[in-house]
């Protein structure tokens, strides 16, 4: 019997730079909808610590998932996926199409993404992109 038992993901938060370019970037990209946004200005060292203001960011409802992001790094951060902690973001699509066709929506609005890569071996299928922070994120498919 494992320690803790769990029935799954409730949220993430992701940190980022800037709360206006990666709110537009989830909502407008990704097409997730705000749930919950801070009044308060992450600028503002009270804000930026608090919890209940959302650090200054924002929550957005994600098919199930709640996703928050909290805008506290510095200008010149950036994200790294060989460092401890986050490697990447998948969000679930139905089809492999779904992911040819979001290949061509992400380059007509100039998003750099890999190619559609098969994961056989785990029945997926991939494309790859990147948020306005360099988090690594992934659409995945059933094969």
């Amino acid at each position: 019997m494992p320690v803790l038992a769990t029935s799954g993901i409730h949220h993430v938060r992701l940190t980022v730079i800037d709360i206006e370019r990666s709110r537009a970037f989830y909502r407008d990209v990704l097409g997730f909808e705000v749930a919950a946004e801070s009044a308060g200005s992450p600028d503002d060292p009270q804000v930026r610590t608090d919890p209940y203001q959302l650090y200054g960011g924002c929550v957005f409802q994600a098919h199930g998932l709640l996703l928050g992001l909290r805008p506290v790094a510095p200008p010149t951060d950036r994200f790294d996926s060989e460092r401890v902690g986050l490697d990447h973001l998948s969000f679930s699509v139905a089809s492999k199409d779904e992911l040819f066709a979001a290949a061509t929506r992400l380059a007509a609005a100039g998003i750099e993404h890999g190619e559609v890569t098969d994961m056989s071996q785990f029945g997926i299928a991939i494309l790859s992109f990147d948020d306005p922070d360099g988090i690594h994120l992934e659409l995945t498919a059933p094969l």
